[in-house]
């Protein structure tokens, strides 16, 4: 019996000009997604065959027009990523030194957003490249060569509007933005580490010192964006967010534009451009949900 196909289908991005295309998965999968292809009968999928695109491939492609350097600095060298960190760790106590952000900045009083995790970094870097005279970017990243290589990429491309810093945000958020001289006017929080197990819990990086933190720092008018694939996750940085009702208010309040499901998630994203971990958790067949919350004027 010759091996099955199965035929795939195409969505369009509705923050992009192209189309990629995406698998039909099996119905049943983990919390944690592992990427597979499964094949059935199809007579198009066997006339037409297509190749199954994988995650590293439509991360390019979303992030192709930062044209990043393949190269990093000696300094940083050979990245290998570690997927889990304990943040409760006495190797990331120490709060990160507040940098002189006129330094940093090239006009350190423009509209802030902070992405607490930011990975990589490519998602803050697209926003950045979009937003050049209007906005500045800040990305904390626990995993310090990950901060160092994306810190690399920014001064390749001459941004002078984003900055990354090695940071555990839990300790260095409020001391570093309350120093910033602009407003804060987005804070990220996105697909974080979930931590499975109940005695790790502690370790997720949406505590309540992090929360009253991000409350207080942000300006009136200003937003917090939090989204997972992992509702276990969603649901408990939504009820942190959601326990701040006399400051905070879910965004459908405030724009009728804004679209939900019947349990209150964003039906798309409003960034304009997906993360990584989003786009590898999209092309599973998993869904992203999402929150957006405004400071009450």
């Amino acid at each position: 019996m010759p091996m099955a196909r199965q035929a795939l289908t195409f969505f369009t991005n509705p923050f992009r000009k192209y189309t990629i295309p995406t698998i039909l998965f099996a119905q049943k999968t983990p919390k944690r997604h592992r990427f597979s292809c499964h094949y059935t009968h199809s007579v198009s999928a066997i006339s037409d065959p297509k190749p199954c695109i994988r995650s590293p491939e439509a991360i390019a492609l979303e992030y192709s027009d930062l044209n990043l350097p393949h190269t990093t600095s000696e300094e940083v060298g050979h990245v290998r990523i570690r997927q889990h960190v304990n943040p409760l760790s006495a190797s990331f106590a120490t709060p990160a030194e507040v940098p002189n952000w006129d330094e940093v900045y090239k006009d350190a009083r423009l509209p802030l957003m902070v992405d607490i995790g930011s990975g990589s970094g490519r998602f803050l870097m697209w926003l950045a490249k979009r937003n050049l005279h209007s906005k500045n970017y800040l990305g904390l990243e626990i995993r310090k060569k990950l901060a160092m290589r994306a810190e690399d990429w920014a001064k390749e491309l001459s941004l002078r509007n984003i900055h990354y810093m090695f940071a555990n945000a839990t300790i260095s958020f409020k001391q570093l933005v309350s120093t910033y001289p602009g407003p804060l006017i987005l804070v990220s929080i996105l697909c974080p580490d979930p931590h499975f197990k109940k005695k790790h819990h502690k370790r997720r990086v949406l505590q309540k010192p992090l929360v009253d933190s991000i409350v207080n720092c942000l300006a009136p008018g200003g937003q917090v964006f939090i989204q997972s694939d992992v509702l276990e996750v969603a649901l408990d940085m939504r009820n942190h967010f959601d326990a701040e009702s006399d400051t905070l208010t879910h965004v459908i309040n405030t724009d009728s534009s804004v679209l939900c499901d019947d349990d209150g998630w964003l039906l798309s994203n409003p960034m304009g451009i997906r993360t990584e971990r989003e786009i590898h958790a999209e092309l599973e067949g998993a869904k992203i949900y999402r929150r957006m919350y405004q400071k009450r004027i």
